[in-house]
């Protein structure tokens, strides 16, 4: 069995070819959807990429959660379809209510773009069973409105179902509440993820090789499903 992951491209998406570039290192089997079409093709996972879908003329993400593929894969995450936001994908599936809370303008209001360590709190998910409870791994960050918003009873919330997925190591760089880089569903399907781990897939054209098992992680689980 192969999985087939696919990989939506939004009109202003950046790093489209990036995330299917992951998903065939780790051994997926690539499906490309388009923003305008509602048809999810069998698909057995998706990832949302990061970019600037459809401009953040209105509000990042705010926009592409009225896409027409949207409006397919929305039911079919809450169904248990395994997908991952990374970046502006995150900001997407907050924007759709498969993730709770918001990303906002950056503490210091600048575009970060560097390196990042991560700690990984959630190792149970489809994306990161590769991963080890409380593993840190180097990724990529790059965006302006990255600050993870949540009110005081969701974050408990959160906290107490192990939803938060990842953590800056040290103090966040951006200004995400309780240093969060990542959420989760309660399911543990639906993943959104600030730092890019599609950029850090290979030490050749990246930090090492550390986001690589996020696309490992969810091959393994659909072939082995």
């Amino acid at each position: 069995m192969t999985a087939r992951i696919g990989v939506i491209t939004f009109p202003g998406s950046l790093d489209d070819q990036d995330a299917a570039r992951a998903v065939r290192r780790a051994g997926g089997t690539v499906v490309p959807l388009w923003h305008g079409e509602r048809d999810l093709r069998g698909i057995d996972a998706v990832v949302l990429p990061g970019g600037f879908s459809y401009g953040d003329y209105l509000r990042c993400g705010a926009i592409a959660r009225f896409a027409p593929v949207m409006a397919e894969l929305v039911p079919a995450a809450r169904a248990g379809l395994p997908v991952l936001g990374i970046c502006n994908g995150f900001q997407i599936l907050c924007e759709a209510h498969l993730l709770p809370g918001a990303l906002t303008r950056n503490e210091g209001l600048r575009f970060i773009s560097r390196e990042v360590r991560v700690r990984m709190e959630n190792a149970s998910t489809p994306w990161t069973g590769g991963y080890a409870p409380g593993q840190e791994v180097t990724l990529v960050l790059k965006s302006g409105e990255g600050a993870y918003v949540v009110d005081p009873a969701t974050l408990s919330g959160l906290e107490a179902r192990g939803q938060v997925l990842a953590r800056y190591v040290g103090s966040s760089p951006n200004g995400s509440a309780d240093d969060i880089a990542g959420v989760c569903s309660e399911s543990g399907s639906v993943v959104g993820l600030m730092p890019h781990p599609e950029h850090a897939i290979d030490p050749l054209t990246g930090p090492g090789d550390d986001g690589l098992g996020f696309f490992t992680s969810a091959v393994s689980a659909l072939v082995s499903a």
